[in-house]
């Protein structure tokens, strides 16, 4: 996977979660929730974000932890619609994984805001706090 999140600025420690052993994980990687605080890779369609990973899960190690920074600074890269200072991001769902877009109101899989303006392929900071709205 290509357009990793890099840590820029840690505010926490990683917290210690569950994944599957036949998974791989890139460092950088945007993670979603599952159940019983398990975590997989996201698939950039509003998943319920968690955090982004803090170490690289090999696939088939042995290995069924990975850290997860479930709040940060990161440099990330803004999608095909770019991104805004101060608005609510999200994955963008027409880009390349790990790329961001503004997300709409109420819009599950909020990863957290943006720090700066960017346009497509552009890097830019943006602060990791993901929220998951619960619609009715």
């Amino acid at each position: 996977m290509a357009l990793e999140a890099e840590l820029y600025y840690e505010l926490e420690l990683p917290v210690p979660m569950t994944c599957a052993d036949g998974t791989g994980i890139e460092k950088g990687a945007l993670l979603e929730l599952n159940d019983d605080a398990t975590v997989t890779t996201t698939n950039a369609d509003s998943d319920k974000i968690v955090g982004i990973a803090a170490n690289e899960k090999i696939a088939s190690d042995g290995v069924v932890k990975i850290g997860v920074y479930l709040r940060g600074v990161f440099i990330g890269y803004a999608g095909t619609d770019g991104v805004t200072v101060g608005r609510a991001i999200r994955m963008d769902s027409t880009a390349a994984a790990n790329e961001f877009s503004v997300a709409s109101a109420n819009e599950e899989g909020i990863v957290g805001t943006a720090w700066a303006t960017a346009a497509d392929g552009e890097r830019f900071k943006f602060l990791l706090n993901p929220i998951n709205p619960v619609l009715a």
